[in-house]
């Protein structure tokens, strides 16, 4: 796998327009970066507890279907980081108050097991799993990697 591009000028791309620029990359990589998705995606993006995990993944799942009804890779591959890092931001909260992670000499701080952060983790791990086994998904996105990298 190439790696991915943080060089490229994210803020004058509209990867909408030019889905050839967009790179995969690995795990969340851009996910912040790549418009016009960003801006879509981002406002319905929440994992403080579990009402709002549910309905945050419920929406970018239903935007994932949208962009698939566009024929829109791109922005399904956007609403598949976004879960992912649902998933993995609700677990970094769940496992630490605050979400630090590290002290200020980079050793990894005690667990403190947050439930409700657990719990909405749960929640995004489960739409984040169903978009993994998703074999349309997935053919798209071999496709876009081979085709442009």
């Amino acid at each position: 796998m190439k790696a991915f591009n943080y060089q490229q000028d994210f803020s004058t791309i509209d990867f909408r327009k030019e889905p050839e620029r967009y790179q995969v990359g690995r795990g969340e990589q851009g996910v912040l970066m790549v418009e016009p998705y960003k801006s879509e995606i981002l406002p319905y993006w929440r994992f403080k507890d579990i009402a709002s995990a549910t309905a945050s993944a419920k929406k970018i799942m239903q935007l994932f279907e949208d962009y698939r009804q566009q024929d829109d890779f791109v922005g399904m591959d956007m609403a598949r980081k976004f879960i992912q890092m649902g998933y993995t931001r609700a677990r970094r909260y769940a496992n630490h108050p605050g979400g630090k992670k590290y002290d200020k000499n980079r050793k990894i701080l005690p667990y403190q097991l947050d439930e409700e952060k657990a719990a909405a983790a749960k929640i995004f791990k489960q739409s984040w799993d169903k978009l993994r086994a998703d074999n349309d998904y997935l053919q798209r996105k071999k496709q876009h990697q081979q085709q442009f990298g």
